[in-house]
């Protein structure tokens, strides 16, 4: 099936990237993680499938000292995957990546992403957050990257999703689900079910296959 790149950040919802990555494998699929440091908080390592390989902000540069010839693991995973998905994303990590910031492992990957290839980005945040007008500003920012083009006059958190498929179908925006949150809110924020971004992946896979 695919080489998928799974990217995740320091959200509560990170604690299920293990069960992700295991539905991931379970579709056939060959599967990597790129963690963020705050994002190790939330899950145990071990409970990842033992196909699934981890990698970390320190795997970056390994060595003391650069050496002429190292490989520059973000352009690595980069040619190698065939998708990447990022779930959780959080606030901080969609504002890099709206920004451009490259300052660990992940937005690296993301700032050098080639966007022949699909990105599945999965948002989740405290309901607050996600309602506040950055968390639109830095959406329609991806959107205009990809679009060339100024964000439309209707941009939205609600409409946002639509945006994307129908104008950045390079980027697939899977938006947050209201439920009780971690932290006791009720509202929008929590992280799609992993079932739903597996359907994507999968819906995703299935027209690959038929464009070749």
């Amino acid at each position: 099936m695919a080489r998928i790149l799974v990217g995740t950040t320091g959200s509560v919802a990170a604690v299920r990237i293990p069960a992700l990555c295991a539905t991931l494998v379970a579709q056939g699929h060959e599967v990597r993680l790129v963690a963020t440091e705050p994002s190790l908080y939330f899950f145990d390592p071990a409970e990842l499938p033992t196909s699934t390989s981890l990698y970390r902000d320190a795997d970056e540069w390994p060595r003391d000292r650069y050496a002429r010839g190292d490989e520059v693991l973000h352009i690595e995973l980069r040619r190698w995957a065939d998708l990447l998905i990022v779930a959780p994303l959080d606030a901080n990590s969609l504002a890099k990546f709206a920004l451009g910031l490259s300052d660990n492992l992940l937005t690296c990957l993301f700032r050098a992403w080639d966007f022949e290839k699909p990105a599945i980005l999965a948002p989740a945040m405290n309901t607050l957050m996600w309602r506040k007008p950055a968390t639109a500003r830095h959406l329609a920012q991806l959107w205009s990257d990809q679009t060339g083009r100024a964000a439309p006059s209707d941009w939205s958190l609600e409409s946002a999703e639509g945006h994307f498929a129908r104008q950045a179908p390079a980027i697939v925006l899977i938006p947050p689900q209201s439920k009780r949150l971690a932290c006791g809110d009720v509202g929008i924020g929590a992280m799609a079910e992993v079932t739903c971004l597996a359907e994507a992946v999968r819906a995703w896979s299935e027209r690959a296959i038929s464009a070749s």
